[in-house]
């Protein structure tokens, strides 16, 4: 067993240039390999994906682009890849590459949420849980608790000085990395405490408002070799203003509007879609005073990402009420109350009431990051008690899944986005 821990221990040599440059036309980029000399030693990325893949991390270091000609990001604006040795507080295992792409799709995240103090917890390039509010803490608490369970050996990335009481929490739990723009006096002797715990100091994070709306070159490689390259994605919803009432014209030549959103439900509304545009498609957010309550992601059809969104929700509720009033996850609780009474009645009250409260979702707002084919998805929603929805809109049934909201008591809010949120 031990040889086989000990490969998620070993660094391995990646074997990659020192620089690389790419010719994109007339615009000629590049790109120096990110080392840190730790420990005596040159050091780079701990691995890719896996163990057995050598990896290495470039930073964008010189060159204009001019493709399309559109307004790129540039030289000297890196976050995670302008990391150095400084920078890291404490290295823990050494990072690989998940570690550093779930901070940076953190990063992604938090880029539109730069107006309160927000942080996102990921794990597996997906958040487990975001939140804003008025207070850095307050938001690390909401994130935290979306998803307890899976927040198990994730990412922390705020985008505000990181203090003692968000130490404190941080502490408290197993995380593998944790990420912020500075951090107050006495917080990371808190959080060094986690030998293993990566600390990163990360000054991009509190500039990212300069960086929002910039969109970056995007590669893909595919299995043959072959490259796709695109815009990134930009979020185009950045205020309340900026979502489309929501309309749909039936085949008879009827039209159905949706009621506009109340002010927090679209407040709710535009956290939600800035958190989707870290999501993997297909996604369902529901959220609820600025923080998220179920994120459904990766599925194939839209009804069934709803319907995993409220599956997870339920048990995350039921887990948290376990938690908190026992010291077990829900999983701990149902084993002892095979063999315990008054444990079997715990965790009877507690499904009780996570049923009565429909796992949080009442009072929720959904997002979509594709327009909703048939009503169905709507409508399982709307049956968890939600009360607003957004989505791009742009189905020939739109008029259908419009009416679904108006039809429903109390009648459902709905706007659209204008734009598809995929990330595949």
């Amino acid at each position: 067993m031990s040889d086989l821990k000990d490969m998620y221990r070993t660094i391995v040599a990646d074997g990659f240039p020192d620089t690389m440059t790419i010719t994109l036309g007339g615009s000629v980029l590049t790109y120096k390999k990110r080392t840190w000399e730790m420990g005596g030693e040159v050091r780079g990325l701990r691995y890719g994906e896996n163990p057995d893949q050598p990896a290495a991390l470039y930073e964008l270091a010189g060159g204009e682009n001019t493709v399309a000609g559109l307004a790129w990001r540039r030289p000297g604006q890196g976050i995670v890849s302008a990391l150095t040795e400084a920078q890291m507080v404490q290295s823990g295992k050494h990072p690989g590459k998940t570690n550093l792409t779930d901070v940076d799709n953190a990063c992604n995240i938090l880029q539109y949420l730069t107006v309160r103090p927000a942080a996102a917890i990921l794990k597996h390039n997906n958040p487990c849980g975001a939140a804003w509010a008025d207070t850095l803490s307050a938001a690390l608490d909401k994130a935290f608790w979306c998803d307890r369970i899976a927040a198990f050996g994730g990412a922390v990335v705020v985008n505000r000085p990181l203090d003692r009481d968000c130490a404190e929490l941080i502490a408290s739990q197993y995380f593998e990395v944790v990420a912020a723009p500075s951090f107050e006096e006495g917080a990371v002797d808190i959080i060094k405490a986690r030998k293993n715990l990566r600390i990163f100091e990360l000054p991009g994070l509190a500039r990212l408002d300069e960086l929002c709306g910039i969109p970056m070159l995007d590669f893909k490689s595919l299995t043959d070799g072959g490259i796709i390259i695109q815009k990134s994605f930009v979020n185009r919803i950045r205020t309340a203003e900026d979502f489309i009432p929501a309309t749909g014209t039936a085949r008879d030549g009827s039209v159905f509007t949706a009621r506009k959103p109340s002010a927090r439900e679209a407040d709710d509304l535009l956290f939600a879609w800035a958190v989707e545009s870290g999501v993997t498609s297909n996604s369902v957010i529901f959220a609820r005073d600025g923080a998220t309550v179920a994120i459904g992601t990766g599925e194939q059809d839209r009804v069934g990402c709803a319907e995993l969104a409220i599956h997870k929700a339920y048990t995350k509720y039921a887990d948290m009420l376990s938690f908190r009033r026992h010291g077990l996850s829900l999983y701990e609780l149902q084993q002892k109350a095979l063999a315990d009474e008054a444990s079997a009645a715990d965790l009877d009250r507690i499904q009780r009431e996570t049923r009565e409260a429909k796992g949080g979702l009442i009072g929720s707002v959904v997002v979509s990051d594709g327009f909703f084919p048939f009503r169905d998805g709507v409508d399982v929603v709307m049956a968890q008690g939600v009360t607003a929805i957004a989505h791009p809109g742009g189905s020939i049934r739109d008029a259908e899944v419009v009416q679904a909201c108006n039809e429903h008591q109390p009648q459902v809010a709905m706007v659209y986005t204008g734009q598809r949120s995929f990330k595949h």
